[in-house]
This record gives structure tokens, C-alpha cells and sequence, in this order.
């Protein structure tokens, strides 16, 4: 174990939230073997697996074929399979991912949703067995993949309000908008306990108090699936809840998206996997594993925790599904061949472009015994024994279409209450809040206006980044909520991109924060909020003219923001609220009466901190901190020192942002390439590079790993302007491999801007070593080249793309 997870235990526990058996802290066992004695002991509900629905199972079962039973075990996603493909490949289930959307079309309605569904399940019912599909989709924070849904706080938002009773009220709207739309399976919730706040999936989590988690957990899964009983389905209305990720997702070393918990199993067990008996004794349907590793060991090839800890010791009569392509990661496996995945317990392998090759090899390795037949039949079993709680394989099957449950108008004020709830108060000098009734109050900053910011990743897309307030139209952002508000109050007030104002104000509310991001595009190096240009310039401007501040700071974590709150008044932290802006208003501004229709209740769910270091060790707010109107303490100047060289940490994923590399990445050319900025989208965001001779232009710094991002389906992406063609050949080259780009750059426009995409593949295949990877990016060309390079990052995509 490091020293940092020490400290932050030691912390945690000195604030009462990790049990007594963490105080000592051995060293990591030598292997990732689970002691089943010392796990918690649940139990799978009786009415999952009543006798009567138990026999109806074996004798579908007792039918079907070895294809038939291996497709029950794989998973399509719906940008790589079509219902015509089931005719061939028997497959039991369908996914929709982060960027998959019916037919390709991201902004679908319910009807599209459900009409797709239907037609993947029309198909299942056709290829022999004739056991219908089982369909699952990401709604992480309400109905999150459909316009025009009610969209709520993400976890670290609802951690904040520390009320289980509305979370299961959350869990029942939910589910009634994606049953609405067809669907009946969700995965959520994530049960993390995220100990390191650089990890990108910080905001999924609830909190680090591992029994608020447990008891969201037990009213979450309640909420969704609704109360179970013998022999009867699931309701119209309610769907599968998925108790994720298994497990220590939020353990990993420094905050590392996919990577290793490198701890003691009393710590694994104390901290990290408190919410999964609470989720399995409230009879959650799925559980998903995750892509991470305990103490090196791939999660998703563990049979201690799949079969010894989970089905056994906690008694888990579900089924047990991969994340994507998750199998592919475990040593000696590919995404297209891992029967280890399924001997360690795995049920059902998340494949989304693989089912093919997964299918035919998973096919012959039961057929050769590798795969046992009594695994696959307990695969298989757990599979049907969801689909038939879901009425899904009832004569008359329960059928999930109820358009009018999408955005319901009793779902939106709940999710307003839930905003205003989550509000946490850090600081409020002067009483600068709430905004008095008849003030005149000037709104600002990036995230006034902007939905995709308050709503944050997995909404709509899976980045969450080109999400507008034209996808929730009967959503608010929070700074026409607070105008509507000042408004109704009496006041005047002036919403303004740029802090201009007509008439000068007697309050600005700033809001700003980060912009959206998920999963591992979220990692960071450290917990400094880096501001764009001109957002803290603009709360010292409004300062320097004698106008009280009130930040609104949106993040899907706390982070360092010293400058900025000793330069604001008062200080809220609003995370990642959703479409319903009006909950902030309902906290802050004052209406007649001089009274707010709701106090600020939210506290802090995880420890802020007082610089940018990570653990946070000695917070500047603690866990459970949280001012409200009632409150007369002031906040003194705060530390504005990071404590960390904000400059010095890899950034594994990008390289070049607007035109400038991104540190430690250093830009180089050599003397027959010549580079200045130019305009491509806005002003000077990006650097044209001119080849008068045969040169080269590289991003060159510390040697990273892409070896793995590369098993999972990662391109380098280079947003750009083609200006002019070179007089001879093109070549790009990244750790090394090299590939001739002339006819792939010849087909791209020219003069506008264009994206280009090579999957990392194609440069292990030339030849790269993707294991140390100090230059992850270089342009070989001759005279006459021309281009305008934006940004350079690899990321990953759900469609496989062929080499140059």
C-alpha cells in the first residue's frame, strides 16, 4: 500500500465514516484471493427464484442448444448488431452506449427508442429458442441517452442531500421514463466509493461515507425496480437496476480510470463493498464488474470476488454482466476470445463490436469442454431468471411503452427538489445571499447559460459535451431560472455572456466550473481547477467595481479554487445539477417576503480541499460541512497556494488543445516547417505548419502506456485544417509505427476544418512498441504541406475504423 491511501484513511476514519477494522492498515496480500470468512453475508431475495418460476426455467433450458445458450451469454451494442443479425447469432442481449443512438440518431425520441427495441425483440423470438432479448442502457442520472427527459443531479449531487428517501423517489421516476421509452434494464447505480478525486468518474459516485452509499444503494435499487413478490414481474413502470462497478472502482492508484486497487482485502471490504449487500438484499436484478483490477488482478477475470464472494458468500442469484469489452482486458485474452471471463462467473460478456468473434469462440470452447457446460448453464439460468421477473417471457409479455412518463411534469418538480437539495453553502460573508426581493442582479460566466454544463457527461452523449438547452425544453439553465426568479421578486435582471451590463448591479452571480467529461477522459492530474481564459479575470473585474459576487461553481468533484473563493462573496457548490436550473433559484433568490423557497440542506459529501493535492489529507471543508441561512460564520482568506506543479503531471489522453501543447507534451519542429497561430474555430485556436522541404513536427514528452487503450478500441484524433496538399507523401507516426496518410488526407476536404481518426492499432501493426510512448504524435511531409492542427488526443470510439 502507498503512504497517501494510509493518510486518507486515517482521515476518514478520524471523521467516523470508516469502521474500526481500517485502523490497521497491512500490507496488500501477495494475491487478489478473497477470504470469503471475512466478507458480509446477503442474500438474493426468495422472490427471485420462487419454485414455479425456477421449473419454468429449467424446462427452457432443458431445450435449448449450445448456440442457443452461448447467445444468451453475449452482448451487441446497437451501433455494431441489427435484428437482422439475431437470425444467425442467437444473442441474448442488446445495449445502447454512451454515443449509440436507434438508428444512429443520438436525439431520438421514445417512440424511435421503443420502436427499435421492439424490432431486436420481434427477432430473438424468431431464431429457435425463442426467448426474447434483454435490453440495457446507461441511465445513470435519469433517463440520460433521451431529449426531453428529466434529468437529475448526478451522484455526487444527490451524496450531497443525504436523504435515501428521495433517492428512491429518483429511483421510481427513473425507471418509469425508461420503461416509457421501451426499455427495461439500467445500469445504475454505481456504487464507488471514489478515494481519489483525479478519477474521471468521480461524480458517480455518492459519497466517500461508505454507509451513505449502502443505504443509497438498498433505496436506489428499490426505486427502480419497485417491491418484488413471488411469482409476479416486475411492473410496467419499473426495470432491472445494475449494482456497479464490482469492484473498487474508486480505489484505484491515483485516480486511475480502469486501473489497480492496490489494498488490503479488510479495506476492500470495509470501504468499497458496503453498498453491494445492501443492493443484493433489496433484490437487485444485475450486477456489473469492473474494468479494474485488486492488487493486479482484472476484476473481470477474478473468481475469488465473481463466484466465491459474490454468488456465494453474498448469496447474489442474478445475473452478472462485463463492462465493455471489459473481458478483453484480462491476461490471455481478446476481446473476441475469453473463456476465462466466463469461469471466473461472468454471465453475460458486454461485446459490443466483438459479439461476433465472442459468439464463434465461446461456441467451440464449450463445445471443447474449456468452458464447462455446468457454467454455462448457471450463466443461462441467471439470464432467464431476469427475463422472466421482467415479464418478459410471459405468454403476455409486460410491455414497457408509456411516452408520456418521459419529462412527466411530477418528475421535473422532483428533480427541481432534488437540485436544491444538493446545494451545498461553502461560504456566504456579508449574507450576500439570498438575493434580496427587487435587487438588481447581473447573471455571468461560462455556465449561466449553458446546459451541458450543468447536466455534465453521460447526457445524451457520452461526453455530455455538445448537450443544449434544445434537448430539455422543458428544462432551465440556471441563469435564466435565477432571472426568472429576480423577476418574480420584483427585480431586475440582465443576463450576460461577456459580465457587460447597461445598468450597474447590486449583485453578480458568476456561475463557472468544468465542462463536461466522462470516464476516463475526466482523469486529471491534480485537483486544481484550471479556469479558461478570462473566467477568474471576470470575478476580480466585478469585484474591482465594488459588485458582491456569488459564485455558482458546477464540478463533478472539489476541487482547489482558492483565488476564486477569496475573490467571491458567497460560494456554492451546485456540482452537476441536470436540467432543472430553477432548484438553484429556489435556494437563492428571495421571493415576497424576503423569504427563498428552500434553505440551503445540501453538505458536503466529500472533503474539499484546501490545495490542488490528491488524496486530500487535510481538507479545507470537511465531510459534512455545509452553511445555511442560519449560519453567521465567515470564511476567512483562504490558502491560494496549489502545493503542486500544475504543469508537471502527463496527460495521457491529450496532447494539443487549441493550438498549443498541452504540458509536459512539448512541440517541436525542425527547420524546414515553419508555425504560426491561426484561426480555425474562434480566435488564434490552433498553429498552421508550412513544410518549404522534406521536415517533420512532433509532441514529444515522458514515456506513457496506450498499449491498453489500444485493446479497447482508442484513435488518435487530430482536429485540423487540410490547407494545402504536400508534393509528395504524408506520414504519421505515433510510439514509433509510421503510416503513409497521403490517400486517406487526399480524400479529406480542404480549407475546413476536418477530423481524422486512426485507430492505435494500425501503429502496433507498423511496427510501434505502444508500451512507452514518448512521442504520441508526429507529421513527416514534404514541400507545399499545409496544415492548421486544432487539437491532438486519442480517444475511443464505438465503431471499429480501418488503417490509412
Amino acid at each position: 500500500m502507498t503512504v497517501r491511501p494510509i493518510l486518507l484513511a486515517a482521515c476518514l476514519l478520524a471523521a467516523g465514516l470508516v469502521p474500526a477494522l481500517l485502523q490497521a492498515q497491512p500490507s496488500p496480500p501477495p494475491s487478489a484471493q478473497a477470504d470469503l470468512a471475512a466478507w458480509p453475508v446477503a442474500r438474493s431475495p426468495a422472490p427471485i427464484t420462487s419454485a414455479r418460476d425456477e421449473a419454468r426455467i429449467e424446462a427452457l433450458l432443458a431445450r435449448m442448444t449450445v448456440a442457443q445458450k452461448v447467445g444468451q451469454m453475449i452482448q451487441g451494442d446497437i451501433s455494431s448488431v441489427t435484428p437482422a443479425d439475431l437470425a444467425r447469432y442467437p444473442l441474448g442481449s442488446i445495449l445502447a452506449g454512451g454515443n449509440s443512438g436507434p438508428y444512429g440518431d443520438e436525439r431520438a425520441d421514445a417512440a424511435k427508442w421503443a420502436r427499435l427495441v421492439g424490432e431486436f425483440r420481434a427477432a430473438s423470438l424468431k431464431n429457435g429458442a425463442g426467448i426474447p432479448i434483454l435490453f440495457g442502457v446507461d441511465a445513470v442520472h435519469g433517463h440520460s441517452n433521451l431529449p426531453g427527459a428529466t434529468i437529475f443531479p448526478h451522484n455526487i449531487g444527490l451524496g450531497a442531500a443525504h436523504d435515501p428517501a428521495l433517492i428512491r423517489r429518483i429511483g421510481a421516476a427513473t425507471a418509469a421514463e425508461i420503461a416509457g421509452s421501451g426499455i427495461e434494464w439500467t445500469f445504475a447505480p454505481t456504487l464507488a466509493v471514489p478515494q481519489d478525486l483525479r478519477w474521471g468518474r468521480s461524480y458517480e459516485g455518492y459519497s466517500a461515507d461508505p454507509a451513505l452509499v449502502a443505504a443509497y444503494s438498498a433505496a436506489m435499487t428499490g426505486g427502480l425496480q419497485g417491491v418484488l413478490r413471488p411469482n409476479a414481474r416486475l411492473g410496467r413502470f419499473n426495470v432491472a437496476a445494475t449494482a456497479k462497478h464490482f469492484l473498487a472502482d474508486g480505489g484505484t492508484i491515483g485516480g486511475k480510470d480502469q486501473g489497480d486497487a492496490r489494498i488490503a482485502e479488510s479495506e476492500l471490504v470495509a470501504r468499497h463493498a458496503q453498498g453491494y449487500p445492501a443492493a443484493i438484499n433489496a433484490g437487485a436484478l444485475t450486477v456489473m464488474v469492473s474494468f479494474s483490477s485488486w492488487n493486479g488482478v482484472k476484476n473481470h477475470g477474478n473468481k475469488s470476488l465473481i463466484t466465491g464472494v459474490l454468488k456465494q458468500r453474498m448469496g447474489f442469484t442474478g445475473l452478472v454482466v462485463g463492462d465493455w469489452n471489459g473481458h478483453g482486458q484480462v491476461p490471455g485474452c481478446t476481446p473476441t476470445d475469453c473463456a476465462a471471463t466466463f469461469n471466473a462467473g461472468l454471465d453475460l460478456a458486454m461485446a459490443p463490436d466483438s459479439w461476433q468473434g465472442l459468439f464463434d469462440s465461446t461456441v467451440r470452447q464449450v463445445r471443447a469442454g474449456t468452458i464447462p457446460m455446468a457454467r454455462v448453464d448457471d450463466a443461462v439460468r441467471r439470464i432467464l431468471r431476469v427475463k422472466l421477473k421482467l415479464g418478459l417471457l410471459d405468454p403476455v409479455p409486460v410491455r414497457r411503452s408509456a411516452y408520456a412518463q418521459v419529462g412527466a411534469a411530477a418528475h421535473l418538480a422532483l428533480a427541481r427538489e432534488a437540485v436544491a437539495k444538493s446545494l451545498v453553502l461553502l461560504k456566504n460573508n456579508g449574507s450576500v445571499l439570498p438575493i434580496r426581493p427587487g435587487a438588481k442582479v447581473l447573471v455571468t460566466g461560462p455556465g449561466s447559460d449553458s446546459m451541458a454544463m450543468q447536466t455534465g457527461g453521460w447526457t445524451i452523449t457520452w461526453q455530455g459535451s455538445d448537450t443544449s438547452s434544445a434537448d430539455f425544453p422543458r428544462g432551465r439553465t440556471i441563469g435564466r431560472a435565477i432571472a426568472d426568479a429576480v423577476s418574480a421578486g420584483g427585480g431586475k435582471a440582465a443576463l450576460s455572456a461577456d459580465g457587460s451590463w447597461s445598468e450597474k448591479p447590486d449583485v453578480a452571480i458568476v456561475v463557472i466550473g468544468e465542462h463536461p467529461y466522462a470516464e476516463f477522459q475526466g482523469d486529471v492530474p491534480d485537483l486544481a481547477f484550471r479556469a479558461r481564459a478570462g473566467e477568474e479575470e471576470l470575478v476580480a473585474a466585478l469585484k474591482a467595481k465594488g459588485i458582491p459576487v456569488v459564485t455558482v461553481f458546477l464540478s463533478g468533484r472539489p476541487l482547489f479554487v482558492g483565488r476564486l473563493l477569496n475573490r467571491s462573496d458567497a460560494f456554492v457548490a451546485a456540482w452537476l445539477p441536470g436540467s432543472q436550473g430553477q432548484g438553484v433559484a429556489d435556494v437563492l433568490v428571495a421571493r415576497h417576503g424576503a423569504k427563498t423557497l428552500r434553505d440551503f440542506t445540501g453538505r458536503l459529501p466529500f472533503a474539499w480541499p484546501q490545495d490542488a493535492r490528491s488524496p486530500v489529507t487535510a481538507p479545507l471543508f470537511p465531510v459534512g460541512y455545509g452553511l445555511d441561512y442560519r449560519s453567521k460564520a465567515s470564511v476567512g482568506p483562504v490558502n491560494e497556494d496549489p502545493q503542486v506543479d500544475l504543469f508537471a503531471s502527463a496527460n495521457e489522453t491529450s496532447y494539443f488543445l487549441l493550438g498549443k501543447a498541452l504540458a509536459p507534451w512539448r512541440l517541436s519542429t525542425d527547420a524546414a516547417v515553419s508555425d504560426r497561430p491561426v484561426d480555425v474555430g474562434s480566435q488564434e485556436d490552433a498553429r498552421q505548419f508550412s513544410w518549404n522541404g522534406k521536415g517533420s513536427l512532433a509532441i514529444d514528452g515522458p514515456a506513457i502506456s496506450l498499449t491498453g487503450r489500444a485493446a479497447e478500441g482508442f484513435v488518435l484524433v487530430l482536429d485540423w485544417r487540410l490547407d494545402s496538399a504536400a508534393s509528395g507523401p504524408v506520414r504519421i507516426a505515433l510510439g514509433g509505427g509510421e503510416l503513409d496518410v497521403t490517400n486517406m488526407l487526399a480524400a479529406a476536404p480542404k480549407g475546413t476544418r476536418t477530423t481524422s481518426r486512426i485507430p492505435l492499432r494500425c501503429f502496433i501493426s507498423a511496427g510501434g512498441n505502444l508500451d512507452a510512448v514518448s512521442s504520441p504524435l508526429k507529421v513527416t511531409a514534404t514541400s507545399g504541406f499545409v496544415a492548421s492542427l486544432r487539437d491532438a488526443k486519442v480517444e475511443q470510439v464505438v465503431r471499429p475504423l480501418p488503417c490509412p
